[in-house]
């Protein structure tokens, strides 16, 4: 029982020291977030600019059958 107690004892110091590491840790965990969001708007971006590709080429026209002329 003893150690639980000094397990959960900080000193000021200890304290001081884990602070930075917290923050960095938060700050890496957020950056990984943001990272995956602009990751998955890049996808869907290259995925219209695509669809726009293969329209303008007419190969999605001449499958779906419309026909302009």
């Amino acid at each position: 029982m003893d150690t639980k107690k000094e397990k959960d004892y900080q000193t000021p110091d200890q304290i001081a020291e884990s602070m930075p590491a917290k923050g960095k840790n938060k700050k890496r965990n957020d950056t990984v977030k943001t990272n995956r969001l602009w990751v998955w708007l890049g996808i869907i971006v290259l995925i219209f600019i695509l669809l726009y590709w293969l329209f303008a080429i007419g190969t999605f026209e001449d499958l779906i059958g419309y026909f302009n002329g």
